[in-house]
Order: structure tokens, then C-alpha cells, then sequence
């Protein structure tokens, strides 16, 4: 009998197995066809294959055969969530990350289970995060994070048994964060951050996981004190509260965290003294608590730690740094800057440890600079701004060759600079202004192939600027004003193609400009006042392109002012002091720039206190007789035709309705034309574009100037609501004056320039310089795409990214622009790139230091940073990522939200394409491949300006950088085993 039954047995099971597995089979066939499956990752997912354990990302049990995970990540499926998965009995690990599963995430879950780990992070799932998760007695690892669910946290949630990592980072949650999660006793990780909670306090019951390794609730809206119950929490290695509102001290218990590797408190308003007690944490790398309102002294005890970072910047922080920090052997990252300490660095400091990074700038440290700071060859920046430091710079420093930032602008620090300082080669910024060095520019600087800006102003360096200053092909920017340099300039100054910025006013420099300055194609500024130099003005300087400011004044130049400098298109203009003679050129005859040509006594025009006087001027009297019978026919023909205009004119205002009587006009610039050369233009013949702000014309002036004229949209629509007319196309009032209050006070050569503007009781006019060019997105997404090579779409890129950076940094108070995108980049003529259309621009100050949310979002599909859609909140960060898409079309060619991508936007586009495909496949087939390197690097800065993470993004100085360096050729281009380009990561400035 026995023998029967195992004979059954052994007969029996193995079909049962098969059976088995057949069904499991079915169940993930179910799975296949409910997902969308671009890629054909689950292609291989063969019906008539009995067995789904060979199936991709199928792992199966080796006993049973039993199907126990589900491994489907970075696969590019969509559609609902895949509920047929549940039924696989043995299922312990399902994983979807980062796919595009864009359902509500079914309350049929929790028929799953046994599983243990869920990963649906990086998605888009919709809805309310589900309650009956919690049936699932058996899950640990939840990871929800990156996707749009949104409401509250459900109370079933402090129901979770064996739960050891719970992941909501980066959703749309808006409830407040519950005090049941310290319920939750098994929990280690509680990642919570980047979501728009309700103003909460932290939970003291949270003091309660006695298991927790990680709390991560940075940007989580929270408020009040940190409790002091956290201090409970034993097992805690990461503490992360960065980008809240705390207020109040640091609690001294949080000294107790005795495993605690890393303390993030930075972007708050915590304050009090930093309390003593730190001796005790021996595992901790990481204190950053900047940004805050903390006072006192930095405690002795912290500084004895083995950190590898202390950042305490922008504080209130007195007194001495600690001796002690010399004693961290690991410290890499020292940055303490805007605070009030005192006293002297210690002379130790960098001697121990592998220091990378260290700023003290703004702060009223004194003494020598500590001569082992690149002891162990790894510092590569050091920001000492803004201080009282005396005595030279160290002889050893000029053998640090991992410099690349020094920023010692005004201390009174003095001596000679040491030679091989002068020629570090990765130093990209060099700022020594505001000190009291002296001593020769040595020939050495030749060797500083990476120098980008030299800010050497006000000092007292002597002697000849050297012919190696030509050698540095990265330069962009040289300041040296306010010295005592002497000779001419070097002629191998020209081969500066880069050169952007030359400042030398307040010198002893003599000679003649050197011929062949065309070479200058980027000089925006030229300032060579107070000086002796002689000679003729150039006629070169009239085919620079993007020169708007030129000062030659107490100078001994003569001869003519040339005619080519009416080519430039000036904001500031001044020859005066000079021994220039002649006649002034046409465009220059006009009162407003009288004051450019005084002290010049040879000059002659229309200008009062210009023309000559005396016997001179009875030589020329006979010539002004018979000029002016010439002007009196002239002036009669001109008469007779201005007659026959405005009776034309009043004709055609009666047929356009157009009232020219009441116009108010307000320049920002010296015109020469009135509002009603502007008016008669305003023809539907003229237009050249319409936008949602208004119709813009081409307008031909009298005096052969072209100018672009905006007529916005008429009064907003009463009857609706402000956002009705906002998707009508129609802008506020307060949009005229934004864009008004923002261009007018701006001067710089990528940003557009704002001629005047006109207003009347029912129109709003605004005049600009006119873009031969029109828009970078009209010309990139035409058939005229192929004449954007890579080289004219990388100078659009930087040009584009100074003139925001310009905005976010150099403006006071800082301006965000909130609508950054392609279409309001225009081109002119020489296709260099300037930002445009400013009619929802709000500065830092308007907004508010705690970022309050606009009442609209503004902004364009596509480009609308992902927190600024659902908080409404903006900053420069927003600018940031929206001018990320900008760098994707142009490496890419696309748009923003190509039909191709289906439910996609080009960001993700790219980000998924690049991880399964590689960058080739993303870069726009029409650019030439030998710039393939050069071309990925600028996709890696688009795609780190992109980060979904806002604290991620550089700021948009760092971003400036980032494309200059693109093109420094010693830079090595980090690989990857498989070959592809791995992106870079840069610091963002720590400081202005």
C-alpha cells in the first residue's frame, strides 16, 4: 500500500509543478498586456514558453519554480498598475521604478501578500496614497517617492507591523506630517522631503523609533522647535531638517545622537548658540547648520571631530575659529563665510587634512594666510573675501596646482605676488582687487592656460603688462584698473578672441591701441580712462559687435573721432579730455552727448561749449554762410513734406482709431525719434509676431534705425477671473509695468534692450532694439534649424546664460524672470543671443525672503519647474531649470513637448533615452560628430540644471562657468566601463 501512494506521489507532483507554473505564467501574460511597452523590454515574455522563470526581470524561487520577484525598473513601461501581479502567491519583491505607470495606485494592493519589498518610486502615479497598505503584514521596504500622489498621509499608516523603510520623497502630499508615524516601531528609514506639506511642527513622538537610522524631511514645511526627544534616538546616522522653518536653538540633546554621521539643520531660522557637547559623536563627518540666525562661538569639541565638512556660512557666529579643527584629518570642506568671526586662522590648517574647499569670506579675520592650506595637493578653492588678512601670499601656494578659484578681493594683504602663482595652470578666477599689492604681473601667467576672469584692481602692481598675457586664450575678463602699470599694451593682447571685459582706467599706460583689435568680437566693455594714451582712435572699434561700453576719456588722444563708432549701439560713451579735433560724426551731434567730447578743444558741432571761438571761427564763418542758405532750402523742402505727412497721418489715424494726442513717452536711452514715428508703423502690414503678451511690429524710423514695437493686448476682461485672463493671452497692468520697472534699469549685452515706452489711456506700447533673427525657438525648430551649427548654439547658450546670470546676481535686488524658454531668447544679427520678454519678471525682494506662492502660475508648458507647478513658489531656481530645457532643445534639436514622446516632456525624454541608449541618440542628427565631447558636456550641465531636486541645480553664475570650462581643452572627460560620458557634477558658489 505505501508503495502505491508513493508512486502516486512521484507521479502526481511533478504535474501539479507544472501546473503550477503555467498559471503563474497567465498571470504575467496579464501583466504584458495591460502595459504599454515601447522598448520591447517584456517582448521576450513568450506565451508559449511553460517556463516564466527565464522571462526578463522575472526571478523565480530555486526549490519551487515559484515566481517570488518582479523586477521591472528603467524599463519605460506605462500605463495602470499592473494589479494581475498580486495573484502570484509567492511574490515577495515587485519593483517599477522609474517607469511612466500614470493610474491611481489601486486599493487591490493589498492582495499582495506576502510581499516584502514595493519600489514604485520615479512614476506618476495620481491619487491618494492608499489605506489598505497595510494589509500587507508582511511589507518593509515601501518606496513611494517622485510621484504626484497628494492629500494626506492615511492614519493606517502607524498600523505598519514589520515596516523598515518608508520613501514618500518628492510627491504632492499636503497634509501635515502625523505624529502616529512614531508608531511604527520597526522603522529604520523615514524619507519624507520635497513635498508641499501644511505648516507643521516636527512630532516628539517621532523620538519614539528607537530603531531609525535615517529621518530625511528636508523642504517638508516644518515649523516650531526641534523637539528634543530626537536626541532618543540612538541608531540615527543621517539627520537631515535642511529647508524648513525651525526656529529657536539647536537642542542640546541632539548631542546624544552618539551614531550620527551627518546633521543637515542649513536653510532655517534656528537660534542661540551651537550647543557644547559634540566630544561625544565620534562618527560624525557632516554638520551643516548655515543659513540660520545662530550666535556665539563655534564650540571647540565640534571642531575636534573627524569631519569632513563643517558649514556654518551666513550666521551670526563670533570669535576665534578653533585651533582644534586643525586636528580633523579628513576635513575637506571648510565654509564659514557672512558671519562675524574674529582673530586669526589657525596656521595649521590644511597641514592635516585633505582640505578642498574652504571660504571665510565676510567675516573680520585678520593675520597672515596659513602656509600649508594645500599641504596634502587637493585645495581647489579659496575665498577669503571681504576680510582683514595682512602680510603676502604664501610661496607654497604658488605650487598648489589643484587650484582652481582664488578669491582674495579687499583684505590688506600687500608684497609681491609669488611668480609661480601667477601661472597655476587650472586657476580659472583670479581675484586679488581691493589690496595692497605690488610688484610686476610676472611672464609666468602665460603658463595659466585655464584663467578665465583676472581681477587684479586697486592695487599698486607696477611695471609693463606682459606679452604671455596674450597666451591665455580662456580669458574673458581683465581688470587691472587703479594701479601703477606703465608702457603700451601688448600687442599680443588681440589674440584674446574670448576677451569680454578690459578694464585698465587709472593707470600709467601710454602708446597707441594696437591694430588688429577685430580679433575682439566678444568685448562688451572697454575702459582705458586716466591713462596717456596717444595716437588716433582706432577705426576697428566700430566693427565690434557687441561693444556698449567704450571710455577713452583723460587721455591725450587726437585726430578725428572715427565715423565707425556711430556703428555702436552705447550705453556709456566718453572721450572727453582728449585732443581730439574735427568735426563730431552725425549721430554724435546731439546735446545728450555733450558731455562725452568736453575738454576736447579742437572738436566742432552743434553742442554748446564745443565749437571753436575767436579767429578760427571767422575762417570757417564764410562756409557756415554758405551752409546755412543750403539748411534754410532744406529746411522749406522738409517743411512742405512734413505738411503733406501729418495731413496723410491724420488720415490714416482716423482709419486705425490710433489717438496720438495723449501719449505719454519715457526713454530709458538716448533717442532720436518721437512716439509718433513709432505710432505711424503700428500697420498690420508691420507685424512680425504675436504672443500671449501682444502683437509686436517692425518699425523703419526717419533715420534708417529699426526698431521692434510691442502693443499689448487691451484691458483685462473684468467679467472673468484673473486666470481666465491669463489663458486668454491677456496680461495684467502690473505685466507693462514689470516688464517696464525690470528693462528699464537693466544694461547689459544679453539682455534686450528697452529703447522707451508709450502709454495712453487704452494702449501700452514698448519699444526694442529689433532682433534681425527673431526668436531662438522659431529659428531652431524651422527648416532653418541646419544654419544653427554647434558652434552659433553654444555661444546662444552662454550669451543667454549671462545675461540670467546678470539677472540672478548682479541685479539689486535680483530679478527671476519666470518664463525662460526658447521663444523669448532673440538672435541678432551676428546670432549672439539676448533675453527677452520680462512682463512677469518679479524681484527676490517682491516675492519675499520665505518665497510666498504666486497667485498664477506663470511660465510655458514644458519649461515650469516641477516643484514651481504645484507650490507656486518661485526663486532662482525655477530660472534655472527652465533654462535647462533651453540647453536640451539645442544639443537635442526638439521641442519641449515633441509628440513623439507621447505623455513624456523632453527632460524625461532625455533622461530616459540617455540611460538605455546612450547620448547619441539624443543629440540632433543635423550637428556635426567631431563635436560629439564637446556637445555631451553641454547636455550634462542641461541635465544637471534640470534635477528635479531644486537644491540640486547650480546657481546660474555656476552654470556661466560650467559652459566656459566646456571648452578648455586640457579639461578630461570622465568615462564609464561601457564607454559612455559620465555627467559631471559640479559644486555650486558658495558665495557671491
Amino acid at each position: 500500500m505505501f508503495y502505491y501512494s508513493l508512486l502516486f506521489l512521484v507521479l502526481v507532483s511533478p504535474f501539479s509543478l507544472i501546473l503550477s507554473v503555467n498559471q503563474e505564467g497567465l498571470y504575467l501574460q496579464q501583466v504584458r498586456l495591460g502595459l504599454d511597452d515601447p522598448d520591447g523590454i517584456i517582448s521576450n515574455w513568450d506565451e508559449n514558453d511553460d517556463n516564466p522563470c527565464n522571462w526578463k526581470g522575472i526571478t523565480c524561487d530555486p526549490a519551487t519554480l515559484s515566481v517570488n520577484s518582479v523586477d521591472l525598473s528603467n524599463a519605460n513601461l506605462a500605463g495602470n498598475f499592473p494589479t494581475p501581479v498580486c495573484n502570484l502567491q509567492n511574490l515577495t519583491f515587485l519593483s517599477l521604478f522609474n517607469n511612466s505607470i500614470n493610474s491611481s495606485l489601486s486599493l487591490e494592493i493589498s492582495e499582495c501578500q506576502n510581499l516584502q519589498h514595493l519600489n514604485l518610486a520615479e512614476n506618476l502615479f495620481v491619487g491618494s496614497l492608499p489605506c489598505t497598505l497595510t494589509d500587507i503584514s508582511t511589507l518593509r521596504h515601501l518606496d513611494l517617492a517622485g510621484n504626484n500622489f497628494t492629500g494626506e498621509i492615511p492614519s493606517s499608516f502607524g498600523k505598519f507591523s514589520q515596516l523598515e523603510v518608508l520613501s514618500l520623497v518628492d510627491n504632492l502630499l499636503d497634509g501635515t506630517i502625523p505624529s502616529f508615524l512614531g508608531n511604527i516601531s520597526t522603522l529604520k528609514q523615514l524619507n519624507l522631503s520635497y513635498n508641499p506639506f501644511s505648516p507643521s511642527q516636527l512630532s516628539p513622538e517621532l523620538g519614539n523609533l528607537k530603531n531609525l537610522e535615517i529621518l530625511w524631511l528636508t523642504s517638508c514645511n516644518l515649523v516650531g522647535q526641534i523637539p528634543d526627544s530626537l536626541g532618543k534616538l540612538g541608531n540615527l546616522i543621517d539627520l537631515d531638517l535642511a529647508v524648513n522653518n525651525l526656529n529657536g536653538p539647536i537642542p542640546k540633546s541632539i548631542t546624544e545622537l552618539t551614531n550620527v554621521v551627518q546633521i543637515e539643520l542649513y536653510n532655517n531660522s534656528l537660534t542661540g548658540e551651537i550647543p557644547v557637547g559634540f566630544s561625544k559623536i565620534k562618527s560624525l563627518k557632516r554638520f551643516d547648520a548655515s543659513a540660520n540666525e545662530l550666535e556665539g562661538r563655534i564650540p571647540d569639541d565640534l571642531c575636534e571631530l573627524h569631519l569632513e565638512s563643517l558649514n556654518l556660512y551666513e550666521n551670526q557666529l563670533e570669535g576665534n575659529l578653533p585651533g582644534t579643527i586643525t586636528q580633523s584629518p579628513n576635513l575637506n570642506e571648510l565654509r564659514l563665510f557672512n558671519n562675524k568671526l574674529t582673530g586669526k586662522l589657525p596656521q595649521d590648517l590644511g597641514k592635516n587634512a585633505p582640505l578642498k574647499y574652504v571660504d571665510v569670506s565676510g567675516n573680520q579675520f585678520s593675520g597672515e594666510i596659513p602656509a600649508g592650506l594645500c599641504e596634502n595637493g587637493v585645495l581647489e578653492e579659496i575665498l577669503f573675501i571681504n576680510n582683514s588678512f595682512s602680510g603676502k601670499i604664501p610661496e607654497r601656494l604658488g605650487k598648489c596646482l589643484s587650484l582652481t578659484r582664488v578669491r582674495m578681493r579687499d583684505n590688506s594683504l600687500s608684497g609681491d605676488i609669488p611668480s609661480a602663482f601667477w601661472g597655476l595652470p587650472n586657476v580659472n578666477l583670479m581675484e586679488l582687487m581691493g589690496n595692497s599689492f605690488s610688484g610686476l604681473i610676472s611672464n609666468t601667467i602665460s603658463g595659466a592656460s585655464s584663467l578665465s576672469i583676472l581681477l587684479i584692481s586697486r592695487n599698486q602692481f607696477s611695471g609693463v603688462i606682459p606679452d604671455e598675457i596674450g597666451a591665455l586664450q580662456n580669458l574673458v575678463e581683465f581688470s587691472g584698473s587703479d594701479n601703477l602699470l606703465t608702457g603700451s599694451l601688448p600687442k599680443a593682447l588681440v589674440n584674446l578672441s574670448k576677451l569680454g571685459r578690459l578694464d585698465l582706467h587709472g593707470n600709467q599706460l601710454s602708446g597707441e591701441i594696437p591694430s588688429g583689435i577685430r580679433s575682439w568680437k566678444n568685448l562688451n566693455e572697454l575702459n582705458l580712462a586716466s591713462n596717456g594714451f596717444s595716437g588716433n582712435i582706432p577705426t576697428e572699434l566700430g566693427s565690434l559687435p557687441v561693444l556698449n561700453y567704450l571710455d577713452l576719456s583723460d587721455n591725450h588722444f587726437s585726430g578725428s573721432i572715427p565715423l565707425e563708432l556711430q556703428n555702436l549701439k552705447l550705453n556709456e560713451f566718453n572721450l572727453s579730455n582728449n585732443r581730439l579735433t574735427g568735426e563730431l560724426p552725425p549721430s554724435f551731434a546731439l546735446q545728450m552727448y555733450r558731455t562725452s567730447f568736453l575738454g576736447n578743444p579742437g572738436l566742432c558741432g552743434d553742442l554748446s561749449g564745443l565749437c571753436p571761438t575767436g579767429v578760427e571761427a571767422k575762417k570757417i564763418g564764410f562756409a557756415w554762410l554758405l551752409r546755412s542758405i543750403f539748411i534754410l532750402a532744406f529746411i522749406i523742402f522738409v517743411v512742405g513734406v512734413f505738411w503733406f505727412y501729418y495731413k496723410y497721418r491724420d488720415f490714416k489715424k482716423a482709419k486705425t482709431g490710433i489717438e496720438k494726442t495723449k501719449w505719454t513717452l519715457t526713454s530709458f536711452h538716448k533717442l532720436g525719434f518721437s512716439e509718433y514715428e513709432i505710432l505711424d508703423c503700428l500697420d498690420e502690414d508691420n507685424v512680425i509676431g504675436s504672443g500671449a503678451s501682444g502683437k509686436v511690429y517692425k518699425a523703419v524710423l526717419s533715420n534708417g534705425e529699426i526698431v521692434a514695437v510691442k502693443k499689448l493686448w487691451g484691458e483685462l476682461n473684468r467679467e472673468s477671473s484673473e486666470l481666465e485672463d491669463v489663458e486668454k493671452g491677456w496680461i495684467p497692468d502690473d505685466g507693462f509695468e514689470a516688464e517696464v520697472e525690470t528693462l528699464g534699469k537693466i544694461r547689459h549685452k544679453n539682455i534686450v534692450r528697452l529703447w522707451c515706452c508709450c502709454a495712453a489711456k487704452d494702449s501700452k506700447l514698448l519699444v526694442y532694439e529689433y532682433m534681425p533673427n527673431g526668436s531662438l525657438g522659431d529659428l531652431l525648430h524651422s527648416n532653418k534649424g541646419g544654419l544653427l551649427d554647434w558652434s552659433t548654439r553654444y555661444k546662444i547658450a552662454v550669451d543667454a546664460a549671462e545675461g540670467l546670470s546678470y539677472l540672478h546676481h548682479d541685479c539689486v535686488p535680483p530679478i527671476v524672470h519666470r518664463d525662460v524658454k526658447s521663444n523669448n531668447i532673440l538672435l541678432d544679427g551676428e546670432l549672439r543671443a539676448r533675453v527677452s520678454d520680462f512682463g512677469v519678471a518679479k524681484t527676490v525682494d517682491a516675492i519675499g525672503k520665505g518665497n510666498e506662492p504666486m497667485s498664477i502660475i506663470a511660465g510655458s508648458c514644458g519649461y515650469i519647474a516641477p516643484e514651481y507647478a504645484y507650490t507656486l513658489r518661485v526663486n532662482e531656481k525655477s530660472d534655472i531649470y527652465s533654462f535647462g530645457v533651453v540647453i536640451l532643445e539645442l544639443v537635442t534639436g526638439r521641442l519641449p513637448n515633441d509628440p513623439e514622446f507621447g505623455e513624456k516632456d523632453l527632460v524625461k525624454w532625455v533622461y530616459s533615452t540617455v540611460d538605455k541608449k546612450g547620448v547619441d541618440h539624443v543629440i540632433d542628427s543635423k550637428l556635426d560628430s567631431c563635436f560629439k565631447e564637446e556637445i555631451s558636456m553641454v547636455l550634462n550641465i542641461g541635465i544637471i540644471c534640470t534635477s528635479p531636486l531644486p537644491i540640486n541645480r547650480p546657481s546660474m553664475r555656476r552654470v556661466v562657468t560650467m559652459l566656459q570650462e566646456v571648452g578648455i581643452e586640457h579639461r578630461v572627460v570622465a568615462e564609464n566601463k561601457d564607454g559612455k560620458t559620465s555627467p559631471y557634477y559640479y559644486e555650486e558658489e558658495a558665495s557671491a
